[in-house]
Formats: structure tokens, C-alpha cells, sequence
């Protein structure tokens, strides 16, 4: 459905004009024109020499409507010079081939969703031919969800609709144009600071978790009660609709207005001569009056985002243009780096104090009920492939030592013993409050021997890092290294190959934060203060997305 479909490269040849029919050769035989035809006469073969093959590259979604514009009787012209080769795939890998690719193995034309992509083509030049048609982005759900939520009559602003209790499939995370406008759009809509990029980050997270785009569309066009929303194109829920006409898929409209897919058509590079020619001719067929025309006939609006496609009440595709939202190249460029990092996986250790001090009131708890509520509800969020593992310190935990493991760091959708890691995890922070022990915090023996831990379970694929969370400062005997030792340890013992961060989370205006702020310089990590108990699972958020 849509740009859903099959990524893998795809070719099709679309000859300029029908092909002289075998039966016109008998015609011209049986009327005695054989000698005219073996001397070599003045057909179109001949006179345009060598005919020239354009390389077209689509996004999945406009195969269907480029195959018929190059395939139209005529539509490169009626000689027979020219023929379109037409490859569909997915503009990300596109876009990265663009950049990585000799100039003889490009395309000469390239028609991506969006004309964001060209931010990622490198120093390809490309040449802004016009557009084939547009697609404002939109939330798709089953229309049950809609009417549930009041969105039918009053629709909601990105932030309302995608930070409730809803869940959000976002398409190809960092791969998808859709996925990328809603989530740059939904940055805007929180106030485009550094919370809102933690509550794009809450979104991404939860994403994760909802599965695939694909599977909840087909939910949400089964009518599903709990259909998750999915930022797509209009012409997606067109498109369902035209397959099945019983879809209960529904496009809703936020209340600021939607990004739009222009669905640029690009020559890429420059050509010279016949080939310059023939390049003309594609880009002309794409761009012309009748391409406009069958763009709308299959679902996109005109170029100018007016003329409707053919829409039902039942789609909830409406007549009249959202307004659009316009999206600054350079902030999206910001936003994708980061989301780009974010889908690298996790190996984490978390390492949570349990010293008397958790006990101090917080909120409307105390420090140990807010760390296990912020570490439960982040553990909620963050997707199967990340690896999680759980440590409690204090002072003298097992004998003389201050720490004790847990749970072992594994994938969050690893089994054991018939329950997931996650549910593990979630069992074992949850008894956080009742764990806490007289006595103070060994944070400089702790901090050393879980560096040391997970350098020695390293994961080369993931960013490895160890998560410290502490209300207090280092409270061991003189028997426990110091601070000025524990700096010249981590600087001496770091793997530039093995790379392990630790993430302090100062909890409380007691925590020593200080010293956080120098174990995070020794290893490339980060520092942060949680003060206010509302900070922590927002300080947990942007600890996540940090992690360059």
C-alpha cells in the first residue's frame, strides 16, 4: 500500500510507440516492397541511429502512474528514439546511492516523495525539473478511533494527537518522508526546544513498540477499536480505499495544518547530445498536463495541492487543502541526525542507588518510588532489539562489596525461563523502594566495576553505556578507591574499539553532580540533574537521545 511496497530494485522498459507489428511486415511483402526494406530504407531505426534508454527511479508509490505516462502511445515522442527504464526504490537508499555512485551508474531522473531527500544526495547535482503531483501527510486510523476520540468534529494539533495514550506507528523510522515531516511537525507543535525534542523522542520510543506501519493500517482499515495512527500521505488512505471499498481507514487533518509530499521530479547530473534529448523528453512526459491529470485520477492532489483526488465521506478525505506546514531543511536535516542515531540499538546497564537517602520525600513519593516509577515507564518504551541489564549499590551490598547484579544485560525480547527480559526488569525495579538499605553510597568502586562489566560484555553493533542514577555522593571507607584514582583508572583502562559511556543522573539537590560531570568527561558520556521530580523521566528521555 503506498510506499509501503517492495523496496528491492525493480526495472521496466516503456518503449516510446508501439512496435511494427509482425503482420505489417506481410502487408508490405504482399504489396512487392521487399527490395525497399532489404536496401536499408528510411524507417525510424535508422534515422535516429542508437536509441537512447532514460533511467527513471521512483519512489514504490508512483510505479503505477509512471508506467502509464511513459507508456503512453507517443509520450517520448513517435520515432522510437527513446525508452524509459524504469526502477522503483525507496528514496533513502536512493538518496544514499546518489552520494556513493560514480556518475555513470545514476539515474537520469529521479522522482523521490519528497524533496527533502536532496538533502541527503550529497554533491550530486540535481536539477529541480517540477513536481508530479503532492500529497498533504496526515494521520491514518480506523475511523472508530477518530469518532472516539471527537477528531471527526474537532480535530486535534499534532502534540494532542500524538502524545496521548494512543499508539504511534511511525513508517520507517529516519527512512520514511512521512515519518520524518509528522515528527518534524511535531517538534513545532511542542515549541521546537529541547523538550520537545524529548517528547519527539517519547514518540519514536513508543513507535518502536507499536510495530510495523503496515500492520497497523491494516488494523485500522479492519475497523480495529485500538488502532494505532500512522503519519502517511493522502493518497495512501486513497489508495486503500480504491482496493477495498469497505476500508474503515480514515485520514485525519491536524489543526495546524500538514507537510506536504511535492513528489519532485530531478535530473540528476547533466547529459550532453542525443542523451540531453531523450532526458527532455521523460522529464516533458512528467511533467506535463496529462501527467497532472493521471496523478489526480490515482489519488495525489495537483502540484499546487488543489484538485482534490476523488475522495468518499467514508475515507474522510476532505475537498479543501490543510494548510501547509512549512518545514526548514536545516532543522529536519538536525532532526533526522538525531532520529538516525536513535535507531542504532542499546546495551545499557542501569545501575540504580538503593542507600537510605531514596527515602527523602519527592513529589507525592520519595526519590526511590519516582527513580522505579521514570525507570518503569522508560523501560515501557524503548523497543525489543535494545539490551537492558539491572544493578542496585550502596554500601557493602554483598559483604564488602557496594553493588549487586540483578538481571544480566540482555535484549529486551529475549525469553527466560518463559518470561520476556523486559518483564524481568520490570519485576525487579519495581521493588526498588523495599531494597533500600542502611548506610551510604560506594559510587566510586560501583562506577568502575560496572565500566568494567560492560566493556567485558561488549556489543560492537550497539552504543554501549552504562546508565548510574544516584540522590547522593561517595560515602565508602577508605578502603574503596577515590575519586582522583577512579578518574586515572577510566582514563587509562579506556578501548577507543570498546567504547563505554556512563550516563549520571543526579537525583535530588544532594547528589554530587560534580563528580558525575567528571566520570561523564573521562568517558564521553553525560551529566545531568534531576531536581525537580519532574525532570527525571524527561532527563531519562534526552539521556537517550545524547548518544553520539
Amino acid at each position: 500500500m503506498g510506499r509501503h511496497a517492495d523496496s528491492s530494485a525493480t526495472r521496466r522498459r516503456f518503449p516510446a510507440a508501439p512496435l511494427i507489428a509482425a503482420g505489417v511486415v506481410v502487408v508490405l511483402l504482399a504489396a512487392g516492397l521487399v527490395w525497399w526494406l532489404a536496401a536499408g530504407g528510411d524507417d525510424d531505426a535508422a534515422a535516429c541511429g542508437d536509441p537512447s534508454t532514460v533511467a527513471v527511479t521512483v519512489a514504490p508509490e508512483l510505479v503505477p502512474l509512471t508506467e502509464q505516462l511513459l507508456s503512453e502511445p507517443g509520450a517520448l515522442g513517435d520515432d522510437g528514439c527513446v525508452t524509459a527504464e524504469v526502477t522503483d526504490q525507496e528514496p533513502l537508499q536512493t538518496a544514499g546511492a546518489l552520494s556513493a555512485l560514480d556518475a555513470g551508474s545514476l539515474p537520469d531522473v529521479w522522482v523521490p516523495d519528497s524533496s527533502l531527500w536532496a538533502l541527503r544526495a550529497g554533491d550530486t547535482e540535481l536539477t529541480d525539473e517540477g513536481t508530479l503531483g503532492s500529497s498533504p501527510v496526515v494521520l491514518a486510523t480506523s475511523r472508530a478511533v477518530a469518532e472516539a476520540e471527537g477528531w471527526t468534529d474537532e480535530p486535534p494539533t499534532w502534540a494532542q494527537a500524538l502524545t496521548t495514550d494512543r499508539d504511534v506507528a511511525v513508517p520507517d523510522l529516519a527512512g520514511s518522508a512521512e515519518g520524518i515531516a509528522a515528527l518534524a511537525t511535531l517538534r513545532t507543535s511542542l515549541g521546537g526546544d529541547e523538550d520537545a525534542d524529548n517528547g519527539v523522542v517519547e514518540v519514536v520510543l513508543s513507535a518502536a513498540r507499536a510495530g510495523s506501519s503496515e500492520d497497523a493500517l491494516e488494523a485500522a482499515g479492519s475497523g480495529a477499536e485500538d488502532a494505532a495512527l500512522v503519519p502517511v500521505s493522502e493518497q495512501t488512505v486513497y489508495a486503500a480505499h480504491a482496493s477495498d471499498a469497505d476500508s474503515s481507514l480514515v485520514a485525519v487533518y491536524p489543526s495546524e495544518g500538514s507537510p506536504v509530499l511535492d513528489y519532485p521530479v530531478f535530473r540528476v547530473a547533466a547529459g550532453d547530445g542525443q542523451q540531453q534529448q531523450a532526458v527532455d523528453a521523460v522529464v516533458a512526459a512528467l511533467t506535463s498536463e496529462q501527467a497532472r491529470n493521471a496523478a489526480m485520477e490515482a489519488g495525489f492532489r495537483s502540484p499546487e495541492g488543489d484538485a482534490p483526488p476523488a475522495a468518499g465521506e467514508e475515507s474522510g478525505i476532505r475537498e479543501e487543502a490543510p494548510q501547509q506546514v512549512e518545514l526548514d531543511p536545516a532543522e529536519v536535516g538536525g532532526l533526522l541526525a538525531r532520529l538516525t542515531s536513535l535507531a542504532a540499538p542499546s546495551r545499557i546497564l542501569a545501575v540504580l542507588d538503593v542507600s537510605a537517602s531514596m527515602e527523602a520525600p519527592a513529589g507525592n513519593g520519595t526519590r526511590a518510588t519516582l527513580a522505579r516509577d521514570a525507570a518503569q515507564t522508560t523501560l515501557s518504551l524503548v523497543p525489543g532489539e535494545y539490551a537492558l541489564g539491572l544493578w542496585f549499590f550502596a554500601y557493602q551490598l554483598v559483604g564488602d562489596r557496594d553493588w549487586t547484579e540483578l538481571v544480566p544485560i540482555r535484549k529486551l525480547d529475549a525469553e527466560v525461563d518463559g518470561q520476556t527480559q523486559r518483564q524481568i526488569l520490570d519485576a525487579q525495579a519495581a521493588t526498588l523502594p523495599q531494597q533500600l538499605t542502611p548506610g551510604g553510597t560506594g559510587l566510586y568502586d560501583t562506577t568502575l566495576a560496572a565500566v568494567r562489566a560492560s566493556r567485558a560484555n561488549y556489543d560492537p553493533s550497539a552504543v554501549n553505556s552504562v546508565l548510574l542514577m544516584t540522590d547522593g555522593t561517595n560515602e565508602d571507607d577508605d578502603r574503596g578507591i577515590s575519586q582522583e584514582d577512579l578518574l586515572r583508572t577510566l582514563t587509562a583502562e579506556a578501548d577507543p574499539t570498546r567504547p563505554v559511556k556512563v550516563i549520571g543522573v543526579a537525583l535530588g539537590p544532594d547528589a554530587d553532580l560534580s563528580a558525575l560531570e567528571q566520570i561523564a568527561e573521562a568517558t564521553g558520556g553525560a551529566a545531568y540533574s534531576a531536581v525537580d521530580p519532574t525532570d527525571l523521566q524527561a532527563v531519562l528521555f534526552d539521556a537517550l537521545r545524547q548518544r553520539e
